[in-house]
């Protein structure tokens, strides 16, 4: 994005890339620039070594996730990566310290706000309370869910339906909502999610499904 920046100030859009092609695209309009050539060669060093350090990184999260059967089994879930399922797995810690998957969603602040006063009965926005990195994580794997190809999952189709009635962003966040859900109660039977089959791991996500939370 700095780099994008930087030459946008001067009249030269960068405009839509892959990761390929995104560094052979910024030398190309800057070849006539020699000021700008100095400044996005500086800059794509930097690119090309904040990319390697977050390969590491990455890696070793992936290598992480690959030893945990507890967080092997969350990434079964459609849209749940490595560090979603880390990220979830460490939060919660033991899932028997909540007495349902229920107040989960109230510990990490993805329960709607409410005001009742008299005849008032008023219900907000989430409360956005607790662990911002799991709210964000659930957010993420929610998106992904919503916006890629999942095949065979109930999880999808009935924030689909959430998304014709009330909007994809609310749609998001109710899917957040109950992935919180799914994965706790997978956490607690040590169930893999397998939603085609007759198995505990669909059982999971049936019962998630029959309540509003």
């Amino acid at each position: 994005m700095s780099i994008r920046g930087v030459l946008r100030g001067f009249g030269l859009k960068v405009g839509p890339t892959t990761p390929k092609t995104f560094e052979r695209w910024v030398r190309e309009l800057v070849a006539h620039h020699d000021t700008l050539q100095q400044i996005a060669e500086a800059l794509l060093k930097t690119r090309a070594v904040l990319l390697c350090e977050f390969k590491t990184i990455e890696k070793r999260l992936v290598g992480l996730a690959s030893r945990d059967g507890q967080v092997r089994n969350l990434m079964s879930v459609p849209g749940v990566g490595a560090l979603v399922a880390l990220t979830f797995s460490a939060a919660i810690d033991d899932p028997s310290r909540f007495r349902s998957s229920r107040m989960v969603g109230a510990h990490f602040g993805l329960t709607p706000r409410k005001y009742q006063s008299g005849e008032t009965d008023v219900t907000g926005r989430i409360s956005k309370v607790g662990d911002h990195g799991v709210r964000v994580a659930l957010y993420e794997a929610a998106n992904v869910i919503l916006t890629r190809p999942v095949k065979g999952s109930a999880l999808k189709s009935w924030a689909l339906a959430v998304a014709k009635r009330a909007g994809m962003r609310k749609a998001k966040v109710a899917l957040a909502r109950k992935l919180r859900v799914v994965l706790h109660q997978m956490m607690r039977s040590a169930e893999r999610f397998l939603p085609d089959r007759p198995s505990c791991g669909s059982c999971v996500v049936k019962r998630s499904m029959r309540g509003k939370g």
